[in-house]
């Protein structure tokens, strides 16, 4: 049977409604702006698309073209947005490495952080946080939920992921992405997926008591 659909907000509309799907991919775990620039896919500082290894992974989000409302802060750091539980397992993890293209802070403000070895075949952990528009992302995450990702409804926010078997190697490779406040989260990993990575950088984001203000 086909999934219910994600209901497509007013372009007003600041809380999204979701369909609550049945189970849970098992990938890392769950949880959570003055108005942005826009963000061309093809613009000078635009966030690099993350590596798709295959087609169950779906495609790049849609770019954001005009002013986002929202109040959160994108984040500066990379190794700040994550909890305890994935900052311990990535500790040994080279971060940024100039072989997987630009990173860190991009132009448009974008944060883009990949975590793996470039001499490893498979390994590696990939998120971009941008500023994005509500409407154009539920129509994304409307078209996941058709090609098998689970979408549901957490910690104020929209969440869709899914896990499929890597189509070289004998591991897991999987993609989830989380959306609130005009904040798209988008991870990509395959065989490197620490436990609470997603909640980790959902709480960095949107800490108890109000909206993230990292430091220049």
């Amino acid at each position: 049977m086909t999934a219910p659909a994600l209901r497509r907000l007013a372009p007003a509309a600041l809380v999204v409604a979701v369909a609550l799907l049945a189970g849970c991919a098992p990938e890392p775990e769950p949880a959570p702006s003055a108005p942005a620039p826009s963000v061309s896919p093809t613009a000078p500082g635009s966030p690099a698309p993350i590596e798709t290894r295959s087609p169950q992974a779906g495609g790049p989000p849609p770019p954001a073209t005009g002013a986002v409302a929202t109040t959160t802060v994108l984040p500066r750091d990379c190794d700040g947005i994550l909890g305890p539980t994935a900052r311990s397992a990535l500790a040994g993890v080279p971060l940024n490495d100039p072989a997987f293209g630009e990173t860190g802070v991009l132009d448009g403000g974008a944060l883009r952080c990949v975590w793996a070895d470039p001499g490893a075949d498979t390994a590696k952990i990939e998120t971009t946080i941008v500023h994005a528009a509500e409407n154009p992302v539920i129509d994304f995450l409307n078209e996941l939920s058709g090609i098998g990702f689970t979408c549901y409804e957490p910690d104020a926010g929209v969440r869709c992921e899914k896990t499929w078997q890597n189509e070289r190697y004998p591991v897991t490779d999987g993609r989830t992405l989380y959306f609130r406040d005009g904040v798209l989260i988008d991870t990509q990993f395959s065989h490197l997926a620490p436990a609470g990575f997603t909640s980790g950088v959902i709480a960095s984001l949107w800490p108890a008591g109000g909206a993230a203000t990292p430091t220049p």
